[in-house]
């Protein structure tokens, strides 16, 4: 899916949500003052409660309802942020959808249903978009929870055909009572480059019967066009879909095309065409994404963009522009705008707008990491033909830079929205020899889950993953990355990384990407979740560290002695406890790259924090000492792949609490294994098997609720785990 920030998902879209009929029933209720005006009084927004109001419309007044729904987009741009490039790009289509077809009844399926902006003010919540303190009612994704108009819950990429087929098969099977009428997927913006986007298109050939396919064609993914599909579609665009090969025709499906995608009169006019069709029909629209953005538009000449009424110079609002139809368009405009300035056309920065109150901040985490990952790595090109850098269509939310991309040339592949390929293809470039290292989102690694069991873990293919927004975030239910450790470490083979440090980061995709034939090279995949907020934030203020203040000794350890680790708050011996310390990859061998550290040691309480709950575990040692006078053990995992059962059992002595910290799904997560390893190795001294306390996340969806506030639902604060261990003393 792409929804997701800077390209792929920002927590700009983070916002607390509650009540869904209740946030529906206030949709309807839009304040005058806050609607578009163009010096009409009409406000036709402002009246649009359902898409029969769409009908009732005169034909001269759809231009004017598309210029306030652009207005609007683009003022919302400016104070809440969001996919609001691609929504400018289908205001006429989804106004021509709504005008044409009976939605419910018709159903809509909108793929990366970040496009469904537009959709969403014409099914009545309006207000959402309008009405700033109104802005979180709704989520940047098509819910059927939030309205009947919106058939499913969406966010990745590639699946609506396939969708529709279903509703369409049931509607086939069921006749006249089925209660469906047309079948409409509405595919685009990158999407139609994913396998199952193929997959459907084949199935519907073979089905049959009603079924429209709107191909949302505005040149752009989330960042530029990539694969051969792309050569002939532009040769239908300049053939006005005359042009051979056909690839629509080639799986057996009728054709339409439609230059005009951003005039609403001719999108009408050929939605009008294929409504009742018998058979599969695509509906091919060339719009152009960020219609509406002024190209000589920077915000520095538009301090008040936010809350002045828009220029615009056409009847809906599109302006003229030649940012289209490079000779490269994987080049996109050959910009690197930030998340503030998009324009028109191919450009990478109109796939995600931060909102105005973000200028200045910065980067978040994946920003930052992944920054540093490909400036640790972009050395080692010239020396290293093999080493490459995959990114399935959103690099720019990971950091991988437009300059970073232009200089690394081969050595960095935009594979499109198709992680299950590009995982199977890092496992070809690892099986030659090579060292591929695959960069992209925890959630949409999901898609790729059959390529990380099979291509990757059974092949032992030295594929190395970044995986970012891992664990609890205030992201929206398709972007939640509590789930990955709970995916990643249990697939045999593959060796999961925590890092809790910049420092640790750099040194375990040393390690990973050791090249082949490296005396101390993993053996088989590494996966490395990038440092999310807590670590970031700790590394950005030490006292969010307050055992260790982030100083943690960096030395070469024997694979067979005990180790002493040093603290900054007073050298505390560790030597009764096996741990290491992180060195460099050069001189790591895999058991050191897998050993725990201790970083204080101490008795009665252990808190072991894996990765981003690692901050949290010093700041709860810091109450137990201050508060109760407990110097806890405090120990950093640095991986979730295996126990350290030296460091276990050594924790029999003197401890009568484990206490396990992640920020993911503890069910089948990685704390329970914990528990598990002390009620399999019960002892017969009942006081060397200590009790073991699991804090995580609940198995459920969350959608953009606050980070702060999840952690307080789970228990993940200083208070709340530290109350729980004084009240088992």
């Amino acid at each position: 899916m792409r929804s997701a920030s800077g390209n792929g998902f920002d927590s700009s879209d983070s916002f607390a949500v509650s009540g869904a009929a209740e946030r529906t029933a206030r949709l309807h209720d839009i304040p005058p003052s806050i609607t578009p005006s163009h010096g009409d009084d009409s406000h036709l927004l402002s009246r649009i409660a359902s898409p029969a109001d769409v009908k009732a419309l005169a034909p001269n007044e759809l231009a004017e309802l598309c210029r306030e729904i652009r207005t609007t987009l683009l003022a919302y741009g400016h104070q809440h942020g969001g996919h609001i490039g691609s929504n400018l790009g289908m205001v006429e289509a989804t106004v021509a959808l709504h005008r044409v077809f009976d939605s419910p009844r018709d159903r809509i399926v909108f793929d990366v249903s970040h496009q469904s902006y537009a959709h969403k003010m014409l099914t009545g919540r309006a207000a959402a978009y309008l009405d700033p303190d109104r802005f979180s009612e709704v989520t940047g994704f098509t819910n059927p929870d939030e309205s009947k108009h919106d058939q499913f819950v969406l966010g990745h990429t590639g699946t609506s055909i396939s969708l529709a087929c279903g509703l369409a098969k049931t509607r086939d099977m069921e006749g006249p009572n089925s209660g469906i009428g047309n079948v409409i997927a509405v595919i685009g913006d990158g999407s139609l480059s994913s396998g199952v986007a193929f997959e459907g298109l084949n199935n519907a050939a073979e089905q049959g019967g009603n079924l429209i396919i709107v191909f949302n064609d505005n040149e752009m993914s989330i960042a530029g066009d990539f694969g051969g599909m792309y050569g002939p579609l532009a040769r239908l665009r300049a053939s006005g879909g005359t042009a051979q090969p056909n690839l629509f025709n080639a799986f057996g499906l009728d054709y339409r095309y439609v230059e005009s995608g951003n005039d609403v009169s001719a999108l009408v006019s050929a939605f009008e065409e294929v409504r009742g069709i018998d058979h599969p029909v695509v509906v091919h629209i060339h719009t152009l994404k960020g219609a509406g953005y002024d190209s000589e538009e920077t915000h520095a000449n538009q301090q008040n963009a936010s809350t002045l009424p828009v220029s615009l110079d056409s009847p809906t609002g599109v302006h003229p522009t030649d940012n289209v139809n490079h000779s490269e368009p994987w080049h996109s405009d050959h910009c690197n705008l930030s998340d503030h300035e998009p324009h028109e056309g191919q450009c990478e920065a109109s796939h995600w707008q931060n909102p105005d109150a973000a200028i200045g901040k910065p980067d978040d985490p994946r920003k930052h990491y992944g920054k540093m990952a490909m400036a640790a790595l972009e050395p080692r090109f010239a020396a290293e033909p093999g080493l490459v850098v995959i990114s399935p269509a959103t690099p720019g939310s990971n950091g991988i830079t437009h300059e970073f991309r232009e200089r690394a040339g081969a050595h960095y592949v935009d594979t499109g929205i198709t992680e299950s390929h590009a995982v199977a293809y890092a496992a070809g470039i690892a099986r030659a020899g090579g060292t591929p290292v695959v960069a992209t989102t925890a959630s949409f690694f999901q898609r790729a889950y059959d390529q990380f069991f099979q291509e990757m873990s059974l092949n032992r293919s030295r594929v190395t993953v970044l995986d970012f927004l891992g664990g609890l975030s205030g992201s929206d239910n398709t972007h939640s990355g509590a789930y990955d450790v709970t995916m990643f470490s249990n697939i045999p083979g593959v060796t999961m990384l925590v890092p809790t440090s910049a420092r640790d980061y750099l040194a375990d995709l040393a390690w990973a990407t050791a090249p082949a034939g490296s005396a101390d090279a993993p053996a088989g995949p590494a996966v490395i979740r990038v440092p999310g907020e807590a670590i970031l934030a700790a590394e950005r203020d030490a006292t969010l560290l307050p055992v260790t203040g982030g100083q943690i000794a960096d030395r070469p350890q024997s694979t067979s002695l005990p180790v002493s680790v040093s603290s900054a708050s007073g050298g505390i011996s560790a030597a009764t406890v096996r741990g290491t310390v992180s060195v460099t990859a050069q001189r790591a061998g895999v058991r050191h790259m897998l050993d725990w550290r201790v970083n204080q040691t101490g008795s009665h309480v252990a808190i072991i924090g894996l990765g981003n709950a690692y901050p949290l575990a010093e700041q709860t040692a810091a109450a137990l000492s201050a508060d109760y006078g407990i110097t806890a053990t405090v120990i950093d995992p640095r991986q979730c792949t295996s126990l350290d059962s030296d460091v276990l059992e050594s924790l029999r002595d003197g401890h009568q609490q484990v206490i396990t910290l992640e920020d993911g799904q503890l069910e089948g997560g990685w704390g329970e294994k914990v528990t598990a390893y002390y009620a399999n190795h019960h002892v017969s001294d009942g006081s060397r098997n200590p009790h073991v306390l699991n804090f995580g996340a609940a198995k459920e969806f969350t959608d953009r609720v606050p980070l702060g506030e999840l952690n307080e639902r789970y228990g993940l604060t200083v208070e709340q785990v530290t109350e729980a261990i004084t009240r088992c003393f």
